[in-house]
């Protein structure tokens, strides 16, 4: 009430991390959103071999890991002289200024895929933060557009480039060289694995194509709780139906459902569907990318991902706060944000 809004207040804490989207409008991309999305689950969910993350399960020392990625990083463009790669619990980037971008990881030693796509995730904001315009630090012009931009430069990186079919193969020769039970897989199936559809219960566990499943519930809870028609004491209730009915599953416990989240625990009500809107404008700029460079593909096929980054850069980096979100999208890709380019994508 003390922020103020137009039409409900879901929009005051919207505001707070996606300045000009209103609960509307995201409302109505989900609605497209969720149909197909559901679909495309239960079909993954009914193939009689799905692929398994747990098929390249094997023995990846810490080390091994280190090394890898500290190749991987400057080849994608990240100015390591310029920040550094440690590890957490949790993986995170903080851009501290410029000339200092930090970033983190996790390493399970039985699954490299963890500390792989952590890193390119946060790469993808740390990138952002390094090609934020220096002269315009301490400005709008020197800040990113939004949480929702932000997160889609990191699940370009991580999902649009390191889960391609491409990536894989030009990166073939030196996993085999660091990770030995590699050997024993092929380019096609460590694709396949690292792209495997399953059910969960937590959402930092979720593949690509359940992860906005999980938002969509979350923000459809939140919002009816701002509007009064859900009581808190119902909230466990409602989350277990919803979660039933999205993903075929009964929750266990709280600990598993309504509780995993620390995000309405601190207050950050409004802040889910920066990630989804995060997942669709990523999508919504590879596409467009890749029609503007009609050799990118090839270029990530040879392991020169410089043309991708100065699209980027131009596009989204170069422009920090100018536009709105929504803005920045139709400018980058001509066309309004649309779940479509997310969704051909998932179904290919």
């Amino acid at each position: 009430e003390l922020w103020g809004y137009s039409d409900q207040p879901y929009d005051a804490l919207l505001e707070g991390y996606e300045p000009g989207w209103r609960a509307r409008e995201v409302a109505a991309l989900f609605a497209k959103l969720q149909p197909r999305l559901v679909s495309i689950a239960e079909k993954a969910f009914s193939l009689s071999s799905p692929p398994s993350r747990k098929s390249l399960q094997g023995h990846y020392p810490r080390a091994n890991q280190e090394t890898f990625l500290q190749k991987l990083l400057p080849k994608i463009g990240f100015d390591i002289s310029a920040g550094r790669l440690d590890s957490s619990t949790h993986p995170f980037c903080s851009g501290l200024g410029p000339g200092d971008t930090r970033m983190t990881t996790r390493y399970d030693e039985s699954d490299f895929m963890v500390s792989l796509y952590g890193v390119l995730h946060e790469a993808g904001h740390g990138l952002y933060d390094q090609g934020l315009p220096e002269s315009q630090l301490g400005t709008p012009l020197g800040q990113a557009a939004s949480l929702g931009i932000h997160e889609s430069q990191s699940r370009l990186w991580e999902n649009r480039v390191g889960r391609d079919l491409s990536f894989w193969k030009s990166w073939w020769p030196d996993l085999i060289q660091s990770f030995p039970p590699l050997t024993q897989h092929s380019p096609d199936s460590a694709w396949r694995a690292s792209n495997a559809v399953e059910r969960s219960f937590i959402r930092v566990e979720a593949d690509e194509v359940t992860y906005d499943l999980h938002i969509l519930l979350r923000f459809e809870l939140e919002t009816r709780l701002l509007k009064g028609e859900l009581p808190v004491r119902d909230l466990p209730a409602a989350w277990n139906e919803l979660f039933k009915k999205l993903f075929g599953l009964k929750v266990p416990d709280d600990a598993r459902g309504c509780l995993q989240d620390i995000h309405w625990s601190l207050g950050g009500f409004g802040y889910f569907p920066t990630y989804t809107l995060g997942n669709l404008t990523a999508s919504q700029l590879w596409q467009a990318a890749c029609r503007d460079l009609s050799s990118l593909p090839n270029s990530i096929q040879s392991r020169d991902y410089a043309p991708l980054l100065c699209w980027l850069r131009e596009k989204v980096h170069a422009r920090g706060r100018r536009y709105t979100a929504a803005e920045l999208v139709q400018r980058a890709t001509g066309k309004a944000l649309d779940p479509e380019a997310h969704l051909s994508i998932l179904e290919a």
